[in-house]
């Protein structure tokens, strides 16, 4: 695992946690993160969409970073990992309107959201020694997460009171998820060589 992929999975849930709060912070009108999505902060004529649009795209690139990096994980997640990332990059490219969504946001936003959800199960690995988040019984319990908080999400779109809770809760468990994967890799790399270590030492004693 590749120390910049490690930075990358790290830094992933900092800008978009920390971008989506301090964007909200900064707002001269007081902004209801509860209520209120993460788009409504990039939009057309919102204070400071500057700051949160540098956190998605920091967020997509991390992403797709981590997925170059992510060798131990099987080939087709890493590419649906990187293609997540880019498609969360186009998401801040291409913000919403002022009083209206934008067809482009919005399909690059299913796009992302649907890519992030499928990677770990399109990527884990049936064999004894792989790491454990990328285990079949880790991947797809993380997807059946990823899935109810997604049915959440969309019934908050039809008028529902607490969009941006249920918005900020599943972009955050899928900007965690690739940093659990990176964690598990490091801890199984430095498995064998602590096995390695015990067995030196007995064989001294």
């Amino acid at each position: 695992m590749p120390w910049w992929g490690v930075v990358s999975s790290v830094l992933a849930p900092v800008f978009l946690i920390g971008g989506w709060t301090v964007a909200a912070a900064l707002q001269p009108v007081p902004f209801d993160s509860v209520t209120r999505s993460i788009s409504a902060l990039a939009s057309q004529g919102m204070p400071f969409r500057w700051l949160i649009t540098s956190a998605l795209l920091g967020v997509g690139a991390c992403h797709a970073v981590t997925g170059l990096a992510l060798r131990p994980t099987g080939e087709a997640g890493r590419i649906m990992l990187i293609f997540g990332g880019l498609s969360g990059m186009l998401i801040a490219a291409f913000p919403q309107h002022v009083h209206s969504g934008s067809p482009v946001h919005e399909i690059f936003s299913v796009t992302g959201v649907v890519l992030m959800m499928l990677w770990p199960v399109a990527g884990m690995r049936a064999d004894p020694g792989a790491p454990a988040a990328l285990r079949p019984q880790a991947a797809w319990a993380y997807g059946l997460l990823t899935l109810g908080l997604l049915l959440w999400f969309t019934t908050q779109l039809f008028g529902g009171d607490v969009l941006g809770l249920s918005e900020r809760a599943i972009t955050a468990d899928q900007s965690l998820w690739p940093l659990v994967v990176v964690l598990s890799i490091l801890i199984a790399q430095r498995r064998p060589v602590a096995v390695t270590q015990q067995t030196a030492a007995l064989r001294s004693r």
